[in-house]
């Protein structure tokens, strides 16, 4: 996959290089593949790396005046040797290709081999005494850039608009996932929106139940065998011991639970699921809209 920017800068400092390295991952959060900071030896492997950088997308120049001394006056410097490869292809490379951002370079000055050329520039200058910082319209305006967008943005959905819908998608992706119903654990407690998905997986291997929830109205759930079960039946006070089965066990394909009531799961390698109501949520419509839902405990009985 083609590299979407490459990122020639100066090590001016630590600080710098962390500034530009965190300015790098807000790019690659937003989906660009970006090159960075490769400890190149620039006796080895140069028609490599160099072929790598102008091969790239669009290339950017985080210029401060530390980058152009280096680039001007420091021919062995990585800078001026990675300015050296830009300036022999930039005449072959759309004018789109190459841009610059100046930082803690108040006079916006350019390498002189550059100057002539006038590229675009993103100015990310502060100025204390002006108390005037660079954020979210510069940084969106460089990632137009690489993506090949107009600078216009009269038609543009904003970034909190994108975000809001990448929100959405993701909802309803973790709504569709089967693993958001799932809990491999021998026991626990779950609340299950059971409109939601079919079933609700717990345990795992030999020792998985995928339980279907439905309510038959705003105090009894029903608990159905319809996904792999072999039986499903009520645990009744006088039969508390789920080993005792024979007397309560039916072929019903369901089974109907109040709060507090306890059913017996069977599946298809002979394991017992026990399962306990806590809570039933019947959907509530209007102003504070509430989703249907079970709460339940469940036990399964490995040593038995």
């Amino acid at each position: 996959m083609k590299t979407d920017l490459f990122i020639s800068y100066a090590w001016t400092s630590a600080e710098h290089c962390k500034w530009v390295h965190l300015f790098a991952s807000h790019l690659h959060m937003a989906g660009f593949i970006v090159k960075i900071d490769e400890r190149v030896d620039y006796g080895s492997s140069l028609s490599g790396f160099m072929r790598e950088m102008t091969d790239c997308a669009h290339v950017l120049m985080i210029i401060d005046t530390n980058y152009v001394e280096r680039a001007n006056d420091y021919p062995l410097s990585g800078v001026a040797i990675e300015n050296r490869w830009i300036s022999e292809v930039l005449e072959t490379k759309p004018e789109t290709w190459l841009s610059v951002m100046f930082v803690d370079n108040a006079g916006c000055k350019l390498p002189d081999w550059l100057a002539p050329h006038n590229p675009k520039g993103f100015d990310f200058n502060y100025p204390e005494d002006k108390m005037t910082y660079p954020g979210a319209s510069q940084i969106e305006a460089i990632w137009r850039w690489i993506a090949g967008l107009p600078a216009d943005k009269s038609n543009a959905a904003s970034i909190a608009t994108h975000r809001e819908r990448c929100e959405r998608l993701e909802h309803a992706d973790t709504l569709l996932d089967p693993a958001s119903y799932t809990n491999p654990a021998l026991n626990g407690r779950v609340t299950f929106n059971y409109r939601d998905h079919n079933f609700y997986s717990v345990g795992y291997g030999d020792h998985k139940f995928d339980i279907m929830f439905d309510q038959a109205n705003s105090q009894v759930v029903r608990i159905y065998k319809d996904y792999g079960l072999k039986a499903v039946w009520k645990l009744q006070v006088a039969n508390s011991d789920p080993l005792d089965f024979k007397a309560v066990m039916r072929p019903t394909r369901t089974v109907s639970l109040i709060v507090g009531q306890k059913a017996i799961l069977l599946n298809n390698s002979g394991i017992l699921c026990e399962v306990t109501i806590e809570e039933i949520q019947p959907e509530i419509e209007g102003e504070n809209y509430v989703k249907e839902h079970v709460t339940f405990s469940y036990e399964i009985h490995h040593d038995k």
